[in-house]
């Protein structure tokens, strides 16, 4: 599975309010409504500049706080390709999972706003096409790979009718 698009770099401990507040998520449960609002506390336009495909870069700890499954689904339904965080609060992780949000492990110290990113999640390669470096990410167990590459675990269930691992 290989992801092309844009950065849009945020810093650390990222948590899910900020990600989508709550005066939003207790109003409505339409993933699109929502998707308007998505970061608009730590940017205001970024659901504006987000294209189809682009990147939520981060530091350490994305998505602490609650464990609430519409932080991952807000930013999927905003046209959010994944997450690139040097580390991840494990329930957010595996809800980005679940719901079919590819999340990523890895350096993110020198990637900026605007550089071009290609993913590759099968080889664990990052490309900076903007500044022409590699970066090694952490791969994903290839059951993972495989939800995601279904849409989440819901489409692999209603695929499958079971877990499936091979």
């Amino acid at each position: 599975m290989e992801l092309r698009g844009r950065a849009h770099c945020f810093g650390n401990d990222v948590n899910t309010d900020y990600i989508i507040s709550g005066k939003y998520k207790f109003k409505t449960l339409d993933m699109k409504e929502l998707a308007q609002h998505v970061m608009e506390d730590l940017d205001p336009d970024f659901a504006r500049k987000v294209q189809p495909g682009d990147f939520v870069v981060a530091g350490r700890n994305f998505g602490c706080g609650s464990s609430r499954e519409q932080a991952p689904l807000a930013l999927l339904n905003a046209g959010v390709g994944a997450v690139l965080a040097q580390s991840f609060a494990r329930i957010f992780y595996r809800n980005a999972i679940n719901t079919g949000l590819p999340v990523v492990v890895c350096d993110t110290s020198s990637i900026r706003s605007g550089d071009e990113l290609v993913v590759n999640l099968e080889r664990g390669v990052l490309k900076n096409l903007t500044q022409g470096t590699e970066t090694p990410i952490k791969p994903l167990p290839p059951f993972m790979l495989k939800i995601l590459a279904d849409g989440g675990l819901v489409e692999h269930f209603r695929k499958y009718g079971t877990f499936n691992l091979e």
